[in-house]
């Protein structure tokens, strides 16, 4: 197997005749799929997401794709393949149509449908090209052929992509449900076919690769959602992701048999769900869903309500209810429902929304406790039935983290795929196939690229650093006024301390010596700003450190009259 290595150069220009891979985003991560492929000059890209953030982010709302490798390359671009409507795989794609807005987006219905109405709310009318499962399209030199794969939303598709160089074949996210809610199974059959004409390289989705056997079929929830809502004896609430129909369509099911109405909640759910339903996606019995307005008026036990926030997301719904900032309040008896799997990083968030929740007395059912989510994502028995099926002649893992990755890599091994034709890339790692074999050719930049409110890549790992020790150990100010001749101290120091811990009548231990510290310096002909800066943050911080063993952000401000 091959394994990139740190040290690994940029890529130098591609063989002619061969095909490179460059993943920019999912690789290493649950989040971010982006993945470009190049041949003769011109490129295709499969998915544009995002990634969520984590604690250590404070202030970031999103992260994207590093596009600068590709920047300068906007012109060729032939179109960008949409393989679902998750956002990992579509939210970033508003921020690349901002530098060229008229790049094609390729998709089936539901998902180009979910993208349009992400990219009118950023005033961007896309070109789009709907395709369904069995249509070929040629784009520029890549011949693209898409494949039904069921995932946890409607109309996902694999998609081959066949280039004078070979086939490849990217799966997107996919499972094996036998029993599908909407009828429409992962197309073996197609994937045999394209097995028979000879899949050069397969890019696997891999978040599943450590969970033996089978994913359970999503039908099975549907008995779990009946007991809940046979015991619930006062409101229902639901969180799920905004794009999760199947599981909602399950929710309106269960509703409508007991009787109650159901209401959507949150901008995001509202959006998508109406989308679903319009398309014919979400099947909706008249009169089962109302406005949230019209609650009030119906009685506790005929209430349902269908919230974001199953990832315990500070601003969704479901935590601004746990933390009593949101209209509606929960109250003793209430049943929440998290309707989803926890998403590696994210557990200490939903845990805490779970704990407000039970605190203000709701019944709390959640993964842990109940069977209210079977995952999107092809388990490993599922994925060495997949690889018998397709025969790979290379494998590279997508769509994991570490362990994932290498966890898929080993099922391929088993199944026969030779160690030295399974790449094991990370994010920014180019993968060239030429002549039939797939080897790592280099590494390009791709970092995390943060949104911070309306700016996009300006917050960098240093101000989060920043952010952080803020946050955990506070910030110290030290004003110092000299006369700029002599570098007498005519005015402070003066200490103020915020989030620190520490009282600023403590300070006085140390201004002594800070004054002792100034007045040498100016003694010794030390008397610019800057260096008496780094002198006052040198001395306090050190008594800091000394006394409270901690370090905070020390701020000093020298001014001169």
């Amino acid at each position: 197997m091959s394994h990139p290595h740190p040290e690994l150069a940029p890529p130098p220009p591609l063989a002619k005749g061969g095909l490179r891979v460059t993943p920019l985003g999912g690789l290493g991560e649950i989040g971010r799929n982006m993945t470009v492929f190049e041949y003769d000059g011109r490129l295709l890209i499969v998915d544009c997401g995002v990634l969520f953030p984590e604690e250590e982010q404070p202030g970031v709302d999103l992260i994207l794709p590093d596009f600068s490798s590709i920047r300068d390359r906007l012109d060729d671009i032939e179109g960008i393949v949409l393989t679902h409507g998750h956002e990992d795989h579509i939210g970033a794609v508003p921020y690349l149509l901002r530098e060229k807005p008229d790049i094609p987006l390729i998709g089936s219905k539901l998902t180009l449908a979910l993208i349009e109405a992400k990219l009118q709310e950023h005033r961007i009318r896309p070109y789009t090209l709907e395709v369904e499962a069995g249509d070929r399209e040629q784009v520029g030199p890549f011949n693209l052929e898409f494949v039904a794969v069921n995932h946890s939303i409607p109309d996902a598709l694999a998609v081959a992509i066949r280039t004078p160089a070979g086939m490849v074949v990217h799966t997107g996210d996919f499972k094996m449900d036998q029993l599908p809610l909407d009828g429409r199974l992962t197309d073996l059959h197609a994937f045999a076919r394209l097995s028979e004409e000879g899949i050069d390289l397969l890019l696997s989705d891999s978040t599943n690769a450590e969970v033996p056997g089978f994913v359970p079929p999503e039908r099975d929830i549907s008995n779990v959602l009946d007991n809940v809502f046979a015991g619930a004896h006062s409101r229902i609430i639901v969180a799920s992701f905004a794009s999760h129909v199947h599981r909602i369509q399950q929710i309106l099911d269960t509703a409508q048999k007991y009787g109650r109405k159901v209401a959507f909640v949150g901008r995001s759910m509202v959006r998508n769900m109406g989308i679903a339903r319009d398309l014919g996606y979400l099947k909706v019995p008249p009169g089962l869903v109302v406005d949230v307005k019209q609650l009030d008026d119906l009685p506790a036990d005929k209430v349902v309500l269908v919230c974001t926030g199953s990832q315990g997301e500070p601003m969704a719904a479901l935590s601004r209810m746990a933390n009593r900032d949101h209209q509606i309040r929960i109250v003793e008896g209430d049943t929440v429902i998290l309707a989803s799997s926890l998403i590696p990083g994210n557990e200490n968030a939903v845990y805490r929304v779970i704990n407000g929740l039970t605190r203000w007395g709701a019944n709390v059912v959640h993964k842990g406790n109940a069977k209210v989510h079977v995952s999107g994502h092809a388990s490993a028995g599922e994925l060495l039935y997949f690889y018998n099926i397709c025969k790979p002649k290379n494998l590279m893992p997508v769509h994991g983290e570490w362990r994932h990755l290498r966890a898929n890599a080993e099922l391929g091994a088993a199944t026969g795929v030779p160690h030295d034709r399974i790449v094991i890339a990370e994010d920014g790692v180019a993968v060239d196939l030429i002549k039939g074999k797939a080897k790592i050719a280099g590494k390009v930049q791709a970092g995390y690229v943060y949104v911070d409110g309306l700016s996009v890549g300006e917050v960098g790992e240093p101000a989060l650093k920043d952010r952080k020790i803020l946050g955990d150990e506070g910030i110290i100010s030290v004003y110092v006024v000299m006369d700029s001749t002599t570098g007498k101290i005519t005015g402070g120091p003066h200490i103020q301390a915020r989030g620190s811990g520490i009282d600023d009548s403590a300070f006085a231990e140390i201004l002594p010596k800070i004054t002792e510290t100034l007045e040498k310096s100016a003694s010794d002909g030390v008397v610019e700003p800057h260096q008496l800066q780094q002198l006052i943050r040198r001395v306090l911080g050190k008594w800091v450190s000394d006394t409270y063993r901690r370090r905070p952000m020390i701020l000093p401000v020298v001014v001169e009259v």
